[in-house]
């Protein structure tokens, strides 16, 4: 595959992953909650994986793997999909999908420190720099007087601080599983992960007795799917990119996010959220940091 199609693909996440937040937030500020839009985001993402799946290698695919990978896998979808998607549409609603984004996407930060304990990995002097523009970063999006018009307090950035840790958990989870199960592919990895995601939500609104995910405008759920669609799109792409290229290279790339999340917000947003200075450097700061993590 030439270099160019390359970084196209691993560039197109960030562009979608800058994109859905926007999508998001409209939804959200159109009387949709963050419930609905993990349930059909996930209804979605399961059934474009499952149909690339049936399509691929068929449904019995899944029979011959141990049955400790499933479960591993599917848990992972329960902490690193459902419970990270719930908190990640929270801070977009309450925070604003700019600062949100940024916010979200130092989970570098949690995934290493969880690799180093867990995992036993070790880290280099790129790695510590990068996690301290990280803090930098965040520190800057804090303090940034931007996002959400309505106002926001600190304590909600542990809406998006969540996420992120949810998110870094499930990517643990994922890597370990993989590498303890090598004949699990990628794709059935994720199919699995959606799966354990849709299960967790659908039990947790039918325990709860959450009939506002039905009740909701139905313009929202057009939002939503549309997140949803874009989101495997994204996956999709990025695993291809991961396939014909280092991860050194496809990593900073696909990082970007919080950069074209913040473009899409200052043009398509103006109602909603305000895109001040603070945010930009803030948003800046951690796609450097990201950048620096990921390029050891």
């Amino acid at each position: 595959m030439p270099g160019t199609a390359v970084y196209a693909l691993a560039l197109l996440p960030a562009v979608i992953w800058g994109f859905t937040p926007i999508l998001s937030k409209r939804g959200l500020a159109g009387g949709g909650s963050s419930l609905q839009a993990s349930l059909v985001v996930v209804v979605v993402t399961t059934t474009l994986y499952g149909l690339v799946v049936v399509v691929t290698v068929g449904w019995d695919t899944f029979l011959d793997l141990p049955p400790a990978a499933v479960v591993l896998f599917l848990l992972a979808g329960v902490v690193g999909a459902a419970l990270a998607r719930m908190a990640n549409f929270t801070g977009i609603d309450r925070v604003g999908a700019t600062i949100t984004t940024a916010t979200v996407s130092i989970r570098p930060l949690f995934t290493t420190i969880l690799a180093v304990t867990l995992l036993g990995e070790h880290v280099g002097p790129f790695t510590v720099v990068g996690i301290v523009v990280l803090v930098g970063g965040l520190v800057t999006l804090t303090l940034s007087r931007g996002g959400d018009l309505s106002g926001w307090s600190t304590r909600d950035l542990l809406f998006p601080l969540s996420a992120a840790v949810f998110f870094a958990v499930g990517n643990v989870a994922r890597r370990y599983g993989l590498v303890t199960f090598p004949d699990v592919t990628v794709l059935e990895a994720v199919a699995l992960n959606e799966v354990g995601s849709l299960l967790a939500l659908t039990v947790y609104a039918v325990a709860a007795g959450r009939h506002d995910v039905l009740g909701a405008p139905r313009r929202t759920y057009a939002y939503f799917v549309g997140s949803g669609g874009l989101s495997a799109v994204a996956m999709l792409s990025l695993f291809a990119a991961l396939q014909a290229e280092r991860v050194a290279i496809v990593d900073p790339l696909s990082a970007t996010a919080p950069l074209f999340a913040t473009l899409f917000a200052a043009v398509l947003l103006r109602d909603l959220e305000q895109v001040t200075r603070g945010v930009v450097a803030g948003a800046t700061l951690v796609t450097v940091g990201v950048a620096l993590i990921t390029s050891v």
